[in-house]
């Protein structure tokens, strides 16, 4: 990178300092640190939520799954065809959550079951959350090493030294605010890069390279990825995704209002797929470049293998094709894609570690409390740090099993939430009983049909869950009722659900005429 280049990212990230010193002036309790007061804007909070999930590892490994590898295309959309519909189930689900008035999601349980199901639920969170916010630091730590040509060490201090130091100071409203920054920058790298390889290829050049169809494999005979499994293991993956998890159920929380939280919800659902699509354009208009300048993958990177590595694909063509001062901001775009999705991860570790163990059993004052947030921080932090060293001793294909025991768990944590959420009365043994068996059933799934996608780990885990607790709390004598809530109107639901109806419509129909026997661009 030339001079100007370095320039750029030195002022961006001293502005993020200042602004989260700026912030951190304003927060005087853990409420402040965690929810920003409930006083952020429910656009900058769907914006936020968004940015998240559309971080570093999506804008570079999409464009190389869809325009370089071997039966990619744009089957990675198959990924987002749940997220509408999950979101107009959340729409429903969520609005008793917001109605507690709760920090962490985990507390809801309590309320309803009893402590031991939220010390369950939060610890799942954490142990998960923090083992794949390590796994993020490794990957993303690489990628820098690659294009600032520094070394491992150093990609990690500079990117956990700016991100843990940013979160501290700034709390949730300096997450949010980044995000809305760093989105802002990535639609605006993406959109130019599209018209700057229109401009080389044409348009139709992108659809010429990579003709896999999106319906090819409905995923009824084995495959991961195929339709069904995507759409209805997807469905109950994003729903508890996005409603159990801390860090995306906390910018929900942090809404003003229920209306507020049912928008997040909504405009995430809208939105997401636009952007996503826009990520798969771009890998078709790589493909095509790389088409015309075949030049262009030999000066790619080699992985640790000893191979092209295509996930360094965008950030290579920025590097080559983009004017000094132009590489700067993206490679500012790309730091701060990875921060968005590590800051999110660490302040909400935080927020669960606080108000789920440390302050129901330590008890601190109210002066104390903010400080001691701070430093629960930066301890996930250090751990975060330190797990990324162990990440490729411990198994190179680490991200993929994280995903998998993951899917284990969210179908049986959806369930113990649709319990404690829906029902009037039920017995906290019975939910939790219901919880370990979906996972066992899960595990069982795992060993004995290795044939059955993990994708409907999701699905068998929440009817396993459900069934269970229901038997147990039926036998014991228990009455099933619905708990009585002020429901969303029924607009925004059907909206999503229209939604969802012309996503798979689009997708089913519209793209389908690139089906062909045509060989993927890189055999």
């Amino acid at each position: 990178m030339a001079l100007i280049d370095w320039i750029v990212m030195v002022a961006y990230l001293a502005g993020l300092f200042a602004l989260a010193v700026f912030l951190g002036r304003r927060q005087v309790s853990a409420k402040d640190y965690f929810l920003a007061g409930n006083k952020l804007s429910n656009g900058a909070l769907a914006a936020s939520t968004i940015a998240t999930q559309c971080s570093t590892n999506s804008l570079l490994g999409a464009p190389a799954f869809v325009g370089f590898t071997l039966g990619g295309g744009l089957l990675w959309l198959q990924y987002e065809l749940a997220v509408p519909l999950a979101m107009a189930a959340l729409i429903v689900l969520m609005v008793p959550a917001r109605q507690a008035g709760v920090t962490s999601i985990y507390e809801i349980l309590e309320q309803r079951l009893g402590v031991a199901s939220r010390r369950l639920a939060s610890a799942t969170f954490l142990v998960f959350r923090g083992v794949a916010t390590g796994v993020t630091v490794y990957g993303v730590a690489l990628v820098l090493t690659s294009v600032l040509e520094i070394s491992y060490g150093w990609a990690v201090v500079l990117l956990m030294g700016v991100t843990v130091t940013y979160d501290i100071l700034g709390g949730l409203r300096a997450v949010v605010i980044s995000d809305l920054i760093q989105l802002v920058l990535l639609v605006v790298t993406v959109l130019v890069s599209l018209f700057l390889l229109a401009d080389v290829t044409g348009w139709q050049a992108f659809f010429d390279n990579r003709t896999d169809t999106l319906v090819d494999d409905w995923g009824l005979t084995g495959n991961d990825y195929g339709f069904w499994p995507m759409l209805i293991g997807g469905l109950f993956l994003y729903m508890a995704y996005y409603g159990c998890d801390q860090s995306q159920a906390q910018r929900v929380l942090a809404a003003d209002n229920d209306a507020g939280a049912q928008r997040i919800l909504l405009l995430n659902g809208l939105l997401r797929f636009p952007l996503v699509f826009c990520y798969c354009l771009l890998g078709l208009g790589l493909a095509a470049f790389a088409s015309a300048q075949p030049e262009f993958i030999a000066r790619l990177p080699l992985n640790s293998a000893g191979e092209v590595n295509f996930n360094m694909v965008f950030p290579a063509y920025v590097l080559n094709y983009f004017a000094p001062g132009f590489v700067g901001l993206v490679m500012v775009g790309l730091i701060a894609a990875a921060m968005s999705s590590i800051d999110t991860a660490l302040n909400s570790l935080s927020a669960a570690t606080m108000e789920d163990f440390v302050k129901p059993l330590a008890s601190p004052s109210q002066a104390a409390q903010l400080p001691c947030s701070r430093l629960v921080t930066l301890c996930w932090g250090l751990f975060a740090v330190l797990f990324s060293f162990q990440v490729e001793a411990i198994a190179p294909t680490i991200l993929e099993a994280i995903n998998k025991v993951g899917s284990m768990v969210n179908g049986p944590l959806l369930a113990l939430f649709s319990m404690a959420l829906l029902l009037d009365r039920i017995s906290e043994r019975a939910a939790v009983a219901g919880f370990l068996a979906g996972v066992g059933a899960n595990g069982l799934i795992a060993i004995w049909a290795p044939s059955v996608s993990w994708l409907w780990w999701n699905v068998s885990g929440l009817g396993v869950a459900l069934v269970v607790a229901a038997a147990i709390h039926t036998i014991s004598g228990g009455l099933w009722r619905l708990a009585e809530h002020r429901y969303p109107p029924r607009k925004a639901t059907v909206v999503a659900l229209l939604f969802m109806a012309g996503l798979i419509a689009l997708i089913c129909l519209g793209f389908d005429r690139y089906a062909s026997s045509a060989p993927a661009l890189l055999d």
